[in-house]
Parts: structure tokens; sequence; C-alpha cells
């Protein structure tokens, strides 16, 4: 059998809560005592009840969240990706394979969808070539 880890995370919607993971009793039963909350919007990290984290256990959850936000900002770019595919998968069956009832209940939700998602892309982008093109300051020195 595995070695056990000595702390589990349970995932939540803004992070997780930490558990200290346990099997030092006669029936070598799995213990999961909860010690903190960890939240990764705001960064903070709660002591669960009266408990008080070492420095060690803060350590470790600062590293876990961390390492979660990276997970979570990969999966948000392959999210992206799978929706420039289904984009693709859709013009293939709206040519191919859509019948007019069909398109006749999709039509007008994905063109408003596409619409905005190009409004906010337009706006991003020049925005992005207005900073890009804005003078930088020169340092001026004295001589």
């Amino acid at each position: 059998m595995t070695e056990l880890p000595e702390y589990y995370f349970r995932i939540r919607d803004n992070g997780a809560s930490v558990f200290r993971v346990s099997t030092d009793n006669r029936q070598r039963r799995i213990e999961m005592d909860e010690i903190a909350l960890a939240n990764i919007r705001n960064g903070t990290i709660r002591p669960h009840g009266d408990r008080h984290l070492s420095a060690a256990e803060r350590a470790l959850i600062e590293t876990w969240m961390a390492d979660r936000r990276a997970t979570l900002a990969a999966r948000e770019i392959d999210d992206i990706e799978r929706a420039i595919d289904h984009l693709n998968l859709t013009t293939h069956w709206t040519q191919t394979r859509a019948e007019d009832a069909a398109l006749e209940a999709v039509t007008d939700r994905l063109l408003l969808a596409m619409q905005d998602l190009r409004t906010v892309l337009v706006r991003k982008k020049a925005d992005r070539i207005t900073a890009a093109q804005a003078p930088r300051p020169t340092p001026t020195g004295t001589d």
C-alpha cells in the first residue's frame, strides 16, 4: 500500500479546506482533521477553529495555493483553445449538416455571443496596440 500524504486539500470554489491526514490509531483508520481554509482569490489562510498553524504548514498551504493558481490558469487557457475548436466544429456543422430547425434554435444566441466576444476582443486588441505605441518617458538627467 502506498503511503498517504500528510495533508489533503479538499477543493472548494475559492480554494480548499485543508486537512491533516493521520492513520496513527489502533484500527489504522484514516482520520482527517481540518486545520485551515485556503482562499486562492484573496490569498488568505484561515486556521480552522482554535488551531494555530505552524510555519511549515503555512508554507505548505502557500505552495499549494501557488500551484493551484497555476493549474487553474492553465485550465483556463485550455478551455479557450477548446472554445476555438468548438467554434470551428460549429462552423463545419452549420455548413454541412445543420437543418433549418436546428439553425433557427441557435442562430440568434450564437450571433449575439460571437458579436459580444468580437467587440471585447477588438477593444482589448486596440488597447494593446495603443499601449505599445504610447511614447515611453525618457529619463531626464541633469548634467
